[in-house]
């Protein structure tokens, strides 16, 4: 989540980067630009951006994982041996 209290104006934090670049460091947490008032950017250390992703594609991974399981307890899978002899055909690779 975004902390409200980590807003700062565009030219504000142009006049001090290493210091907004040192704070995010430590804390991992993005800062909030606004440019004449209105929030337009969102600025995040790389590292702390990174582990964003890999949260991301964490959950992604459950999701699908999740919805395979679905369909396999619907009825709605075939056997491996099935998926392959269908793929041999489709590819035309020789057994």
């Amino acid at each position: 989540m975004i902390d409200l209290t980590n807003i700062h104006s565009l030219s504000e934090f142009q006049r001090n980067t290493k210091l907004y670049v040192e704070q995010m460091q430590k804390s991992e947490k993005p800062i909030v630009l606004t440019v004449n008032g209105e929030a337009r950017l969102v600025v995040q250390d790389a590292k702390a951006y990174q582990k964003l992703l890999d949260r991301l594609e964490y959950i992604e991974t459950v999701a699908a994982l999740k919805q395979g399981i679905g369909e396999i307890e619907a009825g709605k899978g075939v056997s491996a041996k099935e998926a392959l002899l269908g793929l041999r055909e489709k590819y035309d690779i020789p057994s």
